[in-house]
């Protein structure tokens, strides 16, 4: 029964994989998820820009999930998300974080400039610069 289990598992996040591709983020990026919600008979989608403070499970896992907080009128705001929810419309990398751990729970106590997450320079820099080499070989 286990492997029953384990094989369809794997066989729907081959099958989620092959229909969207989801951009690579870790703990630490400031990610903008897109998520559909159902409002009577109408569907939306909805954004919701934050920081990634936990990843759960391995990407090959069907119920792996990541956690995105932001601060909402000096309030935050914590909200988990399936990876392979047939509601998440797409995950798009805003900025890239240095940071050096998997949980970054201790965002919790933190407020104003001492919950900033170093940023990543070189995350938009190296593309550009592909792109503006790809312009003058051609």
């Amino acid at each position: 029964m286990k492997k029953l289990l384990a094989d369809f598992a794997k066989e729907q996040v081959k099958k989620n994989q092959a229909i969207r591709k989801l951009s690579k983020f870790k703990t630490g990026d400031t990610v903008n998820v897109k998520y559909k919600i159902n409002e009577g008979g109408n569907t939306r989608i909805q954004a919701f820009k934050g920081v990634v403070i936990a990843r759960s499970k391995d990407e090959s896992n069907y119920a792996a999930t990541f956690t995105v907080r932001k601060i909402s009128s000096n309030v935050g705001v914590e909200r988990k998300f399936p990876l392979y929810s047939p509601l998440l419309a797409g995950v798009e990398v805003v900025k890239q974080g240095v940071v050096r751990r998997g949980k970054l729970y201790y965002l919790r106590s933190l407020t104003g400039k001492a919950s900033r997450i170093r940023e990543k320079l070189d995350f938009f820099t190296d593309a550009g610069v592909a792109e503006a080499d790809a312009k003058n070989s051609a």
